[in-house]
């Protein structure tokens, strides 16, 4: 049996309900579906279960893309404060942790509600599961077929994400459409993902596993540069933790990381100047400044003596120490790939869309959404923020 819609959305996360609710309550008959048997699994499992739901700083200033300008157009006219209204009309309770964070107070349960709700006030349809098998252009439509009957409809949006955390159902669904649409690809990789390092490079910092501190990280150079000042974490098999998530979007492979695990010190200007004043051994020095047990491995991973008085210490070796935790460079050798990776780098190059309405220019009626095209925000809200402002793009023009 065929059934005829004004609007069908493939993907029902975030970017797809948003724009399914939005194009819905406009009057346009709407069918959201999706291959999932738990709707929108990775808002559910997002901040911790609590759903870092949007970032109040968010701004072009905080993606990445081939072509930055491309997500200015959506994001000033889908806002945080936009986002924050609907929460608040459903009484969600929320919080803001540092750098503009906002969750909810009790569980990511409470906004896949309020959006499923929003689709439901719109009057969407639902297909899920259900499994899409073609999408073919048929004259001014297109033709969707399913293994619950075919689907034509007027417009088609393509919500359902990129490659990251396959165990909740990522494919690849989006870029084999963009293939067969002949849309030009920005190769995806795994990004805001743990990075790792050679089995024999790492062995000596095995011991630290489990210590967190804030650093300052940074990679590349000139327009490619990422800088952050984020928590860092050690663990068996490289580094992790918020900086490292952050500057994994930045990293290419066979470049360095540069930390400074003291970035508020000049470590080997304060030891130096300290040689006839600090009466203690280096070991307890250190222990005053980072973790006791990083400050005793970082002396015997770099070959100092923890026991050695700073006194005694020649200025050589106490610029070598300070230049080793002030400039600590290290090349992962990969990342923990798309089963860690909170989200996708890359996807449908954005030069192929309307910034206005996420259409592809060459096809119309087709649109591309969300993680799928080539918009990546920095850790800490700012990918919810894209497909809030990206699904309503797409759902006012549809």
């Amino acid at each position: 049996m065929t059934k005829k819609y004004d609007v069908a959305v493939i993907g029902a996360g975030a970017a797809g309900m948003m724009c399914a609710a939005v194009a819905g309550q406009r009057g346009r008959k709407t069918v959201l579906i999706d291959h999932a048997t738990r709707l929108a699994e990775k808002i559910r499992i997002s901040g911790g279960g609590r759903c870092n739901f949007t970032n109040v700083q968010a701004g072009p200033q905080n993606y990445l893309s081939q072509n930055p300008h491309f997500c200015k157009s959506a994001l000033s006219r889908y806002t945080p404060q936009d986002f924050l209204g609907l929460v608040k009309r459903y009484r969600i309770g929320y919080h803001e942790k540092h750098k503009g964070q906002l969750f909810c107070d009790d569980s990511a349960e409470q906004i896949i509600a309020m959006l499923k709700s929003e689709c439901e006030v719109g009057g969407v349809a639902w297909r899920m599961p259900c499994k899409v098998m073609e999408v073919a252009s048929a004259g001014d439509a297109f033709r969707i077929e399913t293994d619950s009957g075919t689907i034509v409809a007027d417009s088609v949006v393509i919500a359902s994400g990129g490659l990251s955390i396959p165990k909740i159902g990522a494919t690849d669904f989006a870029y084999r459409i963009a293939r067969q649409f002949d849309l030009k690809l920005i190769e995806p990789r795994p990004a805001l993902v743990p990075l790792t390092f050679d089995h024999a490079q790492w062995q000596s910092f095995v011991a630290l596993a489990g210590i967190a501190l804030e650093v300052d990280i940074e990679t590349g150079d000139k327009k490619s540069r990422g800088q952050f000042r984020e928590d860092l974490l050690f663990t068996h098999r490289g580094l992790s933790g918020p900086a490292v998530l952050q500057i994994s979007s930045f990293w290419q492979p066979g470049t360095a990381l540069t930390l400074n695990l003291l970035p508020e010190m000049d470590v080997a200007a304060i030891l130096m100047e300290g040689k006839t004043t600090i009466k203690k051994n280096l070991g307890n020095v250190l222990a005053q400044w980072l973790p006791s047990r990083l400050a005793e491995g970082w002396l015997t991973v770099n070959d100092f003596d923890p026991d050695s008085r700073v006194a005694d210490m020649a200025d050589k070796a106490l610029r070598k120490l300070g230049e080793s935790l002030n400039r600590w460079t290290i090349i992962p050798n990969g990342s923990e790939g798309y089963r860690k990776a909170e989200v996708t780098l890359g996807g449908v190059d954005t030069r192929e869309l309307s910034q206005q309405s996420m259409m592809v220019n060459r096809v119309p009626g087709l649109r591309f959404i969300g993680e799928a095209v080539d918009v990546t925000g920095w850790l800490g809200g700012y990918n919810f923020q894209w497909a809030w402002a990206s699904g309503v793009a797409a759902g006012m023009s549809v």
